[in-house]
């Protein structure tokens, strides 16, 4: 019962000590923060250009983390099969996983073979609005980086009803969407890109 009285004494004590005091009316008045020598605020966004075009991507799948391996065996950064990577003679995924450079390289390279193998529907769709969707280079090269190039084309070229989801849900209509706009002109299309 003694430690019962205790705390709750205790308690009154703390809800008492945390009330606001009386503060007399002259201090009560608002004070202006905002002053001309406040140095300007920048607040950091990405631009609409390659830079910002690869890490929206990789933020989308991967967080922008390195080291991730999501459930179906998807490697870094941006998310790679093994397919893929053997494409550019990489064989040791793990060697792959800690080593960002090597993650950013092949990132170009892919974009400068999907560009390729897409070049003539992306001079034929660039413009165009499919299914409520303007159709954009970069929007393409992300979709292509999701679904692969060939399922690309089949998109495009059936209008957008050709509209593929992978495994968790992402369409490329929704990438063709999300990733439009970005100046990826820095891309040069290489049937050949190698690392």
């Amino acid at each position: 019962m003694r430690k019962f009285i205790f705390l709750i004494i205790l308690f009154l004590g703390f809800i008492n000590a945390t009330k606001n005091p009386k503060i007399p009316k002259e201090m009560a008045a608002p004070i202006n923060l905002v002053s001309h020598s406040t140095p300007s605020l920048t607040i950091p966004y990405l631009q609409k250009n390659f830079v910002g075009f690869k890490e929206a991507l990789a933020f989308k799948e991967s967080q922008g983390k390195y080291r991730v391996v999501n459930t179906l065996g998807y490697l870094g950064k941006y998310q790679f099969g093994a397919s893929t990577l053997e494409r550019f003679k990489i064989y040791n995924t793990t060697s792959f996983l800690y080593n960002p450079e090597l993650q950013e390289q092949v990132f170009i390279a892919y974009c400068k073979v999907n560009k390729w193998i897409l070049r003539k529907d992306i001079t034929r769709s660039v413009g165009k609005v499919m299914d409520g969707v303007k159709i954009t280079e970069s929007g393409i090269l992300a979709a292509a980086h999701l679904s692969g190039a060939g399922n690309v084309k089949k998109y495009l070229r059936s209008n957008g009803l050709k509209n593929l989801s992978d495994a968790y849900g992402s369409s490329i209509k929704s990438y063709m969407k999300n990733f439009a706009g970005y100046d990826v002109s820095f891309i040069k299309g290489d049937r050949q890109a190698s690392i």
